[in-house]
């Protein structure tokens, strides 16, 4: 874990819980494509850059999810390196309990404000506001979270975040965190049409054809969608969808996972009955989904 992988020429990627992309600017400096889930990530960054002998530039951070800032802040005080991110991500990066705020849809409770879910709080800069060095371009890769993009390095090497995940957690939990559904399958379109030498999911194989990983995304969020309809032939609340799902999946409820499934679950419906094929009703002072 947290072992140096070159990938090209000016190319590396750091095999980590989230992985963490460098692309060398030239001879010292390097930039951070994320920095990793909390301030022993961002340690162990400082001691391989400093073991190679580079400085660090700046940090890209692909989105503000806590697993891709989380070494943000000690990397900062430490090394005084800027970090750059998109949109409400910026927020959320300044802000860290906004991620748990959100995914409860209150103030959370203190169980779920954890370093999982929250972040240290760290500076960040607008993307719009920098200008990116030769060699690296910015894709949008919206759909896991609100402005999440991918980074292409001269090198022809994708680090794409969170817009997929491994065949093996698809496997394990079935229910991977989604914001906007559309975006998501949208985002999967894009990204099986890319062209490069090797892909870096953040949370799967590095590999050189990512083609199939899009298609087995697809898969499970088409599974998810299909069962949610059967399972609303007749009108059901959220919640009981929600227990519904991890009793399909045998998967094992505690805060961290009532809030990620539950908010994903909910994006699902949002897109099912966006596209008309689930209504929604308030009967007896209750929300009731029905697939149409």
């Amino acid at each position: 874990m947290y072992e140096l992988n070159q990938v090209g020429k000016k190319t590396y990627y750091i095999e980590s819980p989230a992985k963490m992309g460098i692309y060398r600017i030239n001879q010292t400096e390097v930039c951070l494509i994320d920095s990793g889930n909390d301030k022993d990530a961002g340690r162990k960054v400082q001691g391989i850059l400093a073991d190679q002998g580079w400085t660090l530039k700046f940090i890209l951070n692909t989105h503000s999810n806590a697993d891709h800032v989380g070494g943000n802040a000690v990397l900062q005080q430490r090394l005084n390196a800027p970090a750059y991110t998109s949109g409400v991500e910026a927020c959320f990066n300044r802000f860290p309990i906004l991620e748990p705020s959100f995914l409860y849809g209150g103030y959370p409770v203190k169980e779920l404000r954890n370093k999982f879910l929250m972040a240290q709080p760290s500076s960040a800069n607008e993307l719009d506001s920098f200008t990116l060095p030769q060699g690296l371009e910015i894709l949008p890769l919206e759909g896991h979270y609100f402005g999440m993009f991918g980074v292409k390095t001269e090198d022809e090497v994708w680090f794409l975040a969170d817009c997929m995940m491994g065949e093996n957690i698809l496997q394990k939990y079935h229910v991977s965190f989604i914001y906007d559904v559309a975006a998501y399958l949208a985002t999967l379109d894009k990204v099986e049409k890319l062209e490069g030498k090797w892909f870096i999911p953040a949370h799967a194989a590095a590999c050189q054809d990512i083609k199939p990983l899009a298609a087995a995304n697809r898969k499970k969020v088409l599974e998810i969608s299909e069962n949610l309809l059967a399972w609303c032939r007749e009108p059901k609340r959220f919640e009981d969808v929600l227990k519904m799902t991890f009793d399909h999946y045998q998967l094992g409820m505690d805060w961290n996972q009532y809030v990620l499934v539950g908010s994903t679950i909910r994006s699902y419906l949002a897109y099912l009955h966006d596209e008309s094929k689930m209504q929604a009703a308030f009967i007896d002072n209750n929300l009731l989904w029905q697939s149409v």
